[in-house]
């Protein structure tokens, strides 16, 4: 993982992305305490508040600078860094407004749409959407086999065996983690995303749902 901190592109007035990241911060600490309160006041006064799935792009954007997978440049990953939803799409254009002339270990970030799990081969990140809730266990057993950053707003995601899960925390959009997921995986998250998750888990046996 590259050792200099990454700092929130800067994009050109109008791009929704600087409705709430217009931005440099040293540390993904202060980026994600940012996010999850709306930005300062004085932008809250003079911009629309981000939507929730606004913040939840940004999020998704951010935690590629902050994981290491195993195969950081794999032999067929040519140029493009992947991230992935998996099922009905809740972000609409928004994910691929944020995710415009982002780049991620120098590769492209671009957005994905899959149907099914088998289809993440190219996925760094995949976002389960909450139509996916009731094979949840399905899902999460079938991406097991692959080294993908799970991420999801189904409740209890990080109990259920997910990787990171969001959480509304009022009308703030945080995350927890379950890091035993992420480690069996062969992934390494950085400490920096650790230290602003609400909760880490570190257990890997994940809770029985009813």
């Amino acid at each position: 993982m590259d050792k200099v901190m990454p700092t929130i592109p800067t994009k050109p007035a109008g791009d929704p992305r600087t409705r709430f990241v217009s931005l440099r911060f040293p540390t993904l600490v202060a980026a994600i305490l940012w996010l999850s309160i709306g930005g300062t006041p004085s932008l809250r006064a003079q911009q629309p508040k981000a939507s929730e799935f606004q913040v939840k792009a940004a999020y998704l954007y951010n935690f590629g600078r902050f994981v290491a997978w195993p195969d950081q440049n794999p032999p067929d990953g040519g140029n493009v860094f992947e991230i992935c939803v998996l099922g009905a799409d809740p972000f609409g254009p928004t994910l691929d407004a944020t995710l415009a002339s982002g780049t991620i270990g120098g590769k492209s970030v671009t957005a994905k749409r899959i149907a099914k799990p088998e289809e993440v081969d190219s996925c760094r990140i995949v976002f389960i959407s909450s139509s996916e809730e009731k094979h949840l266990k399905e899902v999460l057993s079938a991406l097991d086999r692959t080294s993908v950053l799970t991420v999801s707003d189904i409740p209890r995601f990080s109990e259920r065996g997910g990787m990171i899960g969001f959480v509304l925390d009022g009308n703030r959009v945080r995350f927890d983690v379950n890091l035993a997921s992420a480690q069996s995986a062969r992934l390494t998250l950085s400490s920096e995303l650790l230290k602003v998750a609400t909760n880490v888990r570190k257990d890997s046996h994940p809770e029985a749902f009813q």
